[in-house]
Order: C-alpha cells, then structure tokens, then sequence
C-alpha cells in the first residue's frame, strides 16, 4: 500500500485563516477524499508555516485523476490555493511527493523473514 507524504508552504501571514479552513473541512471534501481511496489523510503543521500532509492509498494515480475530476475538490483547491508559497497550480495536483526512506513495519517484516530463511538454512 502505497504511503504518500507531501510538503508546502503555507503564506505566514496567511496562517490563521488556514487553520479556521480545516476546522472543520467540508463535510462534501471529506467525502471525496474519502471516496479517492485516501486513508489515513493527516496534516501537520512546522513553524513558520511548513505544512508536511500524509495519506494512505491503494493508487495514487486513481486517487488524483479522481479529485482531479471532482468538482467538489475544485472548488475547494481553488480556495486553498492562494494560501501557499510558490504554488503553481491546485495545492493537490502541484505538491511534491516526499521520499520514504524508512518505514519500520516493513524493516521488522524484513528482517522476521531474513531470520526465518538464515534458520531454515541451517
């Protein structure tokens, strides 16, 4: 299952009104991002307005080319757009996927299997 995680930046000045806008989202945007297949969607917010976000998906590519047609999301991306630094285009098509470089599950996973073969081995 893929893990996607994301960085921008949000406008300091712009902060407050950003929050107040996630507080709550629109019932109608949860749906659709639920309805993507995004699981697990979480935000957090760095000093000085560094926004990491990070969700679950079975397929990113489905899950974009769906809010990418959803009114819904246009309509919201239209609004949050403004609140970012240096965006070009909807914050949820334009963001940059970070790298995963470590996820401990699939470490402990490999290393039982590694275990379990260095025994049948033996």
């Amino acid at each position: 299952m893929p893990r996607i995680a994301f960085q921008l930046q949000v406008e300091p000045e712009l902060l407050d009104e950003y929050l107040r806008r996630h507080s709550p989202v629109w019932p109608e945007m949860l749906a659709e991002i639920a309805a993507a297949g995004r699981r697990n969607y979480t935000l957090f917010l760095a000093d000085g307005g560094r926004l990491v976000g990070y969700y679950e998906t079975d397929d990113d590519d489905a899950a974009q080319a769906y809010l990418a047609k959803s009114a819904v999301a246009a309509r919201w991306e239209a609004e949050m757009g403004r609140f970012f630094v240096g965006l070009d285009g909807r914050p949820d098509q334009a963001a940059v996927p970070l790298t995963e470089i470590f996820h401990l599950e699939d470490q402990l996973a490999d290393a039982e299997a590694s275990a379990i073969a260095e025994s049948d081995a033996s």
